[in-house]
């Protein structure tokens, strides 16, 4: 339970993940954002494959390539941004383009700082089968995601109810 509520903790504080589910999800529908969900949820479990194995941290480890991966998180956080407050938009600066889809939300995780941080504090944090160490990672995949598919759906549907709400396109904005 302590771990259940710690994972929920971690997982229902905003971060881009979530943010732009909810702005995929108000700028471009249920079913564009049901995409980027799943794709955001099959980049989320590649994060913590990589987190488990150790192949984060050993990528992690460069400096530059933590510099890299910082620059790529932002200037694709940016973009997404332009693209989800521009979708739809009579007047934009960018043509109003396709949504975010499978591909985009497993790039966003991968690139995710906070997908990372979650990762390494549940798997690292919280050891409750010392005698089976596979248990142990299988069980806390099962946890995390039975914990997190609810969460993001939740973001989605905010974010479908903004869109429903027929604001101005400048307060939606």
């Amino acid at each position: 339970l302590t771990f259940a509520a710690a994972v929920f903790f971690l997982l229902v504080t905003p971060g881009p993940g979530v943010l732009s589910l909810a702005g995929v999800g108000s700028g471009f529908g249920a079913i564009a954002g049901r995409r980027y969900l799943w794709g955001l949820c099959l980049g989320s479990n590649l994060v913590m494959l990589a987190v488990v194995s150790g192949l984060a941290a050993l990528i992690l480890a460069d400096p530059r390539i933590r510099l890299l991966l910082f620059a790529a998180s932002t200037a694709y956080l940016l973009y997404l941004a332009a693209r989800i407050a521009f979708a739809g938009a009579k007047i934009a600066f960018i043509e109003r383009a396709e949504a975010p889809g499978l591909r985009g939300g497993i790039l966003l995780q991968i690139i995710n700082p906070k997908a990372y941080a979650v990762g390494t504090a549940v798997f690292t944090g919280f050891n409750f089968l010392p005698d089976s160490a596979s248990a142990e990672v299988l069980t806390k995949f099962l946890i995390l995601n039975a914990i997190w598919l609810p969460i993001h759906f939740g973001w989605l549907g905010a974010g479908m109810t903004l869109r429903r709400m027929a604001l101005s396109e400048r307060t939606q904005r």
